[in-house]
């Protein structure tokens, strides 16, 4: 059960996911995925508000766009989007931020710069493409050998994205830390 605080967290990186949508569309050369500030939504969630409610607020912002909400960049919104060839990269939103979440507690005691660079490209890069792209592929009419390529693409915007967030959880670990560090039990 969460608390307060907890549900206020998640509040809080849901409605970033949403202004993180108001930048404006940038639609790629013959990819149906646009480049979007939400992944770094994602890095930033899980990193900063950890792996339980980080996946939380990615959930719930897949719930908005569900319902029609039009908080996905360009203000779109619906259950077809989540159907569309972006659909994977959605769906997986929440795992991306679960992931980098758990990446982090992980590494809490000892994160720098590096290990959180290090939690966000795995969370919100790879578990991201591992998802999105063979939907990509089987949702949008590419061939297997470019749809299969087209992350990379994307991948020089999707390190400016890694690096940023690496800074602000570094940055947001040093002066209000909103993660608690694992307590081993034996």
């Amino acid at each position: 059960m969460m608390r307060a605080k907890d549900l206020a967290l998640v509040a809080l990186f849901t409605a970033l996911m949403v202004v993180l949508g108001l930048a404006p569309r940038i639609q790629l050369p013959l990819l149906p995925a646009p480049f979007t500030t939400q992944t770094l939504g994602v890095m930033l969630a899980g990193g900063i508000i950890g792996a339980k409610r980080g996946f939380a607020s990615m959930a719930l912002f897949v719930l908005l766009v569900a319902v029609g909400a039009p908080v996905l960049v360009g203000g779109l919104g619906g259950f077809g989007m989540l159907l569309g060839p972006t659909g994977g990269f959605i769906w997986a939103y929440p795992l991306g931020a679960l992931v980098t979440g758990l990446l982090v507690e992980a590494w809490w005691k000892r994160l720098n710069y590096v290990w959180a660079f290090i939690a966000c490209f795995i969370g919100g890069s790879l578990v991201l493409y591992a998802i999105g792209q063979p939907w990509l592929i089987a949702n949008s009419g590419l061939t297997l050998s470019r749809g299969w390529w087209s992350w990379v693409i994307y991948l020089p915007g999707d390190l400016v994205k890694t690096v940023v967030a690496a800074a602000v959880i570094v940055t947001v670990k040093k002066a209000y830390p909103l993660i608690a560090p694992r307590r081993v039990t034996a």
